[in-house]
């Protein structure tokens, strides 16, 4: 499912030694309320840039660039970035970058508060990237989706159990609301898996790289997404339970039949197709 190390991008640089599990790197300590983790591993970066793929052509932004491991690299191909970095230190430290500074377009703030749609720029469209905190990359994908119309496409480092359930099929484990959500909204493609050892301090789970690839005509189009949300989280809210009675508030067992559903299948049985079909007959029965 992911590829292997490549050396299609190298960098000069020292790579610092020491035990990947302390705080301190690069003489910064890194917070555990920001989730920070710290890239280390060279060919690791190398083959980020790559699947990241920066150009002028678009509008391109990094969040949570932390001691500039991808940032560096990426301000070698392209003029200008733009990035957004919630640690103040950090973003000081960016400011006062002897080599990429004046390249760089600084927002101290936290992405999940951040309007997308005002980065864009005319005839541009978004390319995001980054090496997400694990305990904010959920709602930040979610977040993201709101903008996907103005996004050409997104390459970043998740937990792999978060990448697992992103790229999920129906009738497994992992296959659940983040899933049908997120590839309601997009393409998923995992692309690469990262060992601990990677980054200091060293996090006690896998990571993976993914692209996630804005679709620009859903395959399914809900009429009303909220509503959509809100029947898949009712069933996957009782997950264990059968449709006939996690959606019995929304659904009898005969517009499961009319709509060719067993109400016998549980919420993992379901296609995002179903769930759209299931979401658009309670739209067009409410009118």
């Amino acid at each position: 499912m992911f590829k292997k190390h490549n050396n299609d991008y190298k960098k000069k640089t020292n790579n610092s030694s020491g035990n990947h599990n302390k705080g301190s790197y690069q003489g910064h300590h890194a917070r555990k309320n920001f989730g920070q983790n710290f890239l280390r591993d060279q060919q690791v970066i190398a083959n980020i840039i790559n699947l990241i793929a920066p150009g002028d052509q678009e509008t391109v932004v990094e969040i949570g660039p932390g001691l500039g491991a991808l940032t560096e690299p990426v301000c070698e191909i392209i003029k200008h970035l733009n990035v957004i970095e919630i640690d103040r230190d950090l973003a000081y430290r960016l400011r006062h970058h002897p080599f990429i500074r004046d390249q760089l377009t600084i927002y101290e703030q936290d992405a999940l508060t951040m309007d997308f749609s005002k980065l864009k720029e005319e005839d541009k469209n978004l390319k995001i990237y980054g090496n997400l905190p694990y305990n904010i990359s959920t709602p930040l994908l979610f977040h993201l989706f709101e903008y996907s119309d103005v996004i050409a496409d997104m390459t970043f480092m998740l937990q792999k159990e978060v990448v697992d359930r992103l790229v999920a099929g129906p009738d497994s484990g992992d296959y659940g609301k983040l899933t049908i959500m997120a590839q309601y909204f997009a393409k998923i493609v995992p692309c690469l898996e990262v060992p601990p050892e990677a980054f200091t301090p060293s996090p006690k789970v896998y990571s993976a790289v993914v692209k996630v690839i804005p679709h620009k005509s859903k395959p399914y189009v809900a009429r009303d997404y909220d509503l959509l949300e809100q029947i898949v989280s009712s069933a996957f809210n009782q997950r264990r339970k059968t449709i006939h009675n996690s959606l019995e508030n929304f659904f009898t067992d005969q517009i499961f039949n009319e709509l060719d559903i067993d109400p016998k299948m549980r919420a993992e049985n379901l296609s995002i197709e179903q769930y759209v079909n299931l979401a658009n007959y309670l739209a067009e029965h409410r009118e």
